[in-house]
């Protein structure tokens, strides 16, 4: 059989499944009113948590960031390194708590990379099975004894840590601090408690927790942070720079001696075109608002709120999110897509998850709240919601 009839018949597959993907072009980012092939709508599907990617200011760095060049022209190793690099993992590191900061072009190289150079045959790595597609190849790639536990369950956790434990060898865990399908919390203090107690290391995808939540000395630092831990406890956090900073890129934050350690070893980092300055640039100032207009993350809290208290009311079947991540679980890969379609028509775009992003039977819509949403806003998609689930004959609880 050609290439290309395999090709067809594995995409007809998906369209019979429903699993087919579609790429959707849009005239700029949401405000979050958005253009989205020559229609006006508002965006519910956006992770630019606190509208950062359309600030005045952070657009403003990137287009003065510009003039040092469109690209990095190699990799940051080579003559990609710029100062703007610098000064970004040095505001990273200050904000995180962390002795040091790399950045990477995107958060998948950045675990990918951080696991590979951490990590090989003779150890361990210790998965939430809900992990994010990045930890999860990051794990497959490294080639260390991979063994995962159910999701936020510590029971699993403990026993997995005592098979590492007899096998031998370094361990690491690692876990998404908020995740990102879910939107849920990872039991970060008990799980950093289990790895105290066998000595093994925790690495915490940070990508949406950055910049929205942390703790009073450290309000950007993100979940860990939440939870009362320091860089003792979680000694490896990846953040990524595209989600709460409205930009592009990732990091990983930890001690120098991590941070040197990557640029010795990180494949990803070290044979990989730098960062684009321009990006560097509104990163920075991105950072840079969140410190000084808190007042994002306070809307972006008062948004979900709203948005929770609401949907109770009209007894919609929510997740038990807390996060700008709220997800209604609807099962069926078909009525998912038939109820995003519905509300497309009706001027609202929301992700439609289906497997094998999710388990099966598990298909949602994926609904993401902003700093930059109004109340009405909010209204009105959830009364719209309201209507296509009767359409749907989709039970409500």
């Amino acid at each position: 059989m050609t290439l290309e009839k395999i090709l067809r018949q594995r995409l007809d597959e998906r369209r019979r499944d429903g699993l087919y993907r579609q790429i959707k072009t849009l005239a700029a980012a949401p405000t979050p009113l958005v253009t989205v092939d020559g229609r006006e709508m508002l965006a519910f599907s956006s992770n630019d948590y606190l509208g950062l990617a359309i600030h005045p200011e952070v657009i403003a760095a990137q287009k003065a960031g510009a003039e040092l060049g469109a690209g990095a022209t190699a990799s940051h190793l080579v003559n990609g390194h710029f100062q703007v690099h610098q000064q970004l993992q040095q505001s990273l590191a200050e904000v995180t708590g962390r002795e040091a900061a790399l950045v990477f072009s995107s958060g998948y190289m950045a675990n990918v990379g951080t696991l590979c150079a951490l990590l090989g045959r003779a150890d361990n790595i210790i998965s939430d099975k809900l992990n994010h597609a990045s930890l999860i190849d990051g794990a497959r790639l490294c080639g260390a004894n991979s063994l995962r536990f159910p999701h936020g369950d510590l029971d699993g956790l403990h026993r997995q840590l005592q098979r590492a434990a007899r096998r031998g060898g370094n361990t690491l865990v690692a876990v998404d601090g908020v995740y990102s399908m879910d939107g849920d919390l990872a039991p970060l203090a008990e799980i950093a408690g289990l790895c105290r107690d066998y000595g093994a290391w925790l690495l915490v995808d940070e990508a949406h927790g950055f910049g929205v939540m942390g703790s009073a000395q450290l309000p950007l630092a993100g979940s860990s942070a939440a939870a009362g831990l320091d860089q003792s406890q979680v000694p490896v956090i990846m953040g990524t720079l595209g989600k709460a900073a409205g930009n592009a890129g990732a990091f990983v934050a930890g001690s120098s001696a991590l941070i040197d350690y990557l640029v010795q070893f990180a494949r990803p980092y070290i044979y990989t075109t730098g960062m684009p300055p321009a990006v560097a640039a509104g990163s920075i100032a991105a950072v840079e608002r969140m410190r000084s207009e808190p007042e994002l993350a306070r809307r972006l809290q008062e948004n979900i709120a709203h948005f929770r208290q609401r949907a109770a009311q009209l007894n919609l079947p929510l997740a038990g999110s807390s996060t700008a991540i709220q997800p209604l679980l609807l099962g069926c890969e078909k009525t998912v897509m038939s109820v995003s379609a519905k509300l497309e028509c009706r001027g609202f775009l929301v992700g439609a998850i289906r497997p094998p992003t999710v388990p099966v039977g598990t298909a949602r819509l994926r609904i993401t709240l902003s700093a930059a949403h109004s109340h009405d806003q909010i209204n009105a998609l959830l009364d719209e919601l309201v209507s296509v689930l009767q359409e749907n004959a989709v039970v409500r609880s």
